[in-house]
C-alpha cells in the first residue's frame, strides 16, 4: 500500500535542492570584486554549507523509509536486487550526466568521471538493506564514529587539495580515493548525513527526543564559535584554516550543519508527524512540487549552468547586482516550473523513470 507523503518532508527537499541551485549558480557567476571575506560571499557560503547536508540527510531519510517498508513487507533477495539496482544505476547515470553538462573542458566544474553527491546516494541505496537491519543504537554509534572520521583520517582527506584536484582522477585507485576519502562528497565523512536521516526517521513520532538532540547540537555550535574567537581563526570557510570547513568536511562542520538540518526539519514539521498539520499549513504548499522533483531539478539546473559556463568562459565577471539577480532568478524559477510540470506532465521526470524501471515498486 502506498504511504501518503509528508508535506514537510517535500518542503525540506525543495529547500535543499533550491539551496543547491543557488550555491552552484553563485559558483558559476561569481561577482566582480567579491572576496571570501565579503558579506555576500558569506551568505552564499552559508546557503552552500547547508544545501548539501540537507539534501543528503533528507535523501537518507526517504531511502531508509522506503527500505524499511520493504523489509516489513517480507522482501527476499531478488526483491532487494530489483529495488537497489535501478536506483544505483539511475543515480550513477545522473551523476555522469551532471558531470558532462558542467564539464571543465567547457568552463565547468567537473570531470566526466567525478564522483559526487549522487554517487554518494547510490552508495546509500546499495547499503540500505544493511542499514534497515541495524538497530537504532548501532546506527547512532556508526553515525558518531563517521562524524569523528575527519579526526581519524587526518590529512588523508586532502586538506591541501584544490577543487580541480578533488574532481579529477587518473586511475581507478584515485577515483576510489575521491569516492571514499578526498573527493567533493566522500563516503567518509558524508555518510554521516545519511545515517542522520535514518535516525531522524526512527524518531519521527518522538519530536521531544529530536528537540533534545537539536538543543545539544546548538550548545556544541556555540562552543565552536567560542573556539574560533579564542583561537583567532575564522569560524567557517569553504576550505582553509577555520573551525568549520566544507572541503574537506571537518567534524565541527558535520555537527553544526547536522544540527541545523534537524532544526529546519523540526521547524517545518509542525504537528504533521503526530497527525496534525505542518508549520504554516498550506502556505508553503507551493514548494512541494519542487520537493517531489528534487532529483529532476538537481540534474536539470546543471544544463542551464553548463550553457552559462560556455557563454561566460573568458568573459569578465558580472557586477554584484546582475550576478545576484541572475542567481536569485535561476534559483526561484524552478518553483513555478515544478508546479507547472506537476500540472501538465507529472509522469515525465527522473523520479517517474525511477518508478518505471523498478519492478520492486509493484511487488
Amino acid at each position: 500500500m502506498a504511504q501518503s507523503r509528508l508535506k514537510h518532508v517535500d518542503r525540506v527537499r525543495a529547500i535543499a535542492v533550491l539551496c543547491m541551485v543557488e550555491v552552484h549558480t553563485a559558483a558559476i557567476l561569481p561577482p566582480e570584486g567579491i572576496t571570501v571575506g565579503h558579506p555576500a560571499a558569506f551568505v552564499a557560503a552559508a546557503f552552500g554549507g547547508m544545501a548539501a547536508p540537507m539534501f543528503v540527510t533528507i535523501s537518507g531519510w526517504g531511502m531508509y523509509g522506503s527500505a524499511k517498508r520493504r523489509i516489513s513487507g517480507g522482501h527476499d533477495f531478488s526483491d532487494w536486487v530489483f529495488w537497489i539496482v535501478p536506483r544505483v544505476f539511475l543515480l550513477c547515470l545522473c551523476q555522469i550526466v551532471v558531470n558532462i553538462l558542467l564539464n571543465v573542458e567547457r568552463g565547468g566544474r567537473f570531470e566526466w568521471q567525478t564522483p559526487g553527491v549522487l554517487t554518494l546516494l547510490a552508495f546509500a541505496a546499495l547499503i540500505s538493506p544493511i542499514l534497515v537491519r541495524l538497530g537504532g543504537r548501532e546506527r547512532v554509534i556508526s553515525m558518531l564514529l563517521i562524524c569523528a572520521s575527519p579526526l581519524l583520517i587526518g590529512d588523508t582527506s586532502g586538506p591541501g587539495m584544490n577543487w580541480f584536484e578533488r574532481v579529477d582522477s587518473e586511475s581507478a585507485i584515485e577515483w576510489l580515493s575521491r569516492f571514499l576519502l578526498d573527493g567533493t562528497y566522500p563516503v567518509a565523512p558524508w555518510l554521516f548525513y545519511v545515517l542522520l536521516g535514518t535516525v531522524l526517521h526512527d524518531l519521527g513520532s518522538n519530536p521531544e527526543a529530536r528537540e533534545k538532540g537539536v538543543a545539544f547540537g546548538l550548545l556544541a555550535t556555540t562552543v565552536t564559535i567560542f573556539v574560533a574567537v579564542f583561537e583567532g581563526v575564522d569560524w567557517a570557510l569553504t576550505s582553509g584554516d577555520a573551525v568549520l570547513t566544507f572541503f574537506p568536511a571537518s567534524m565541527p562542520f558535520l555537527v553544526v550543519s547536522g544540527t541545523m538540518v534537524a532544526l529546519i526539519m523540526r521547524l517545518l514539521e509542525g504537528d504533521e508527524s503526530v497527525g496534525g498539520n505542518p508549520s504554516l499549513g498550506d502556505r508553503l504548499a507551493f514548494l512541494e512540487p519542487v520537493g517531489r522533483l528534487s532529483l529532476s531539478v538537481y540534474v536539470s539546473h546543471f544544463a542551464v549552468l553548463g550553457l552559462v559556463a560556455i557563454v561566460m568562459e573568458g568573459e569578465p565577471r558580472l557586477g554584484i547586482v546582475p550576478a545576484f539577480a541572475a542567481t536569485i532568478v535561476h534559483t526561484l524559477v524552478w518553483i513555478p516550473l515544478a508546479n507547472l510540470h506537476q500540472e501538465k506532465i507529472p509522469e515525465y521526470s527522473f523520479e517517474g523513470l525511477m518508478k518505471a524501471i523498478s519492478p520492486a515498486n509493484n511487488r
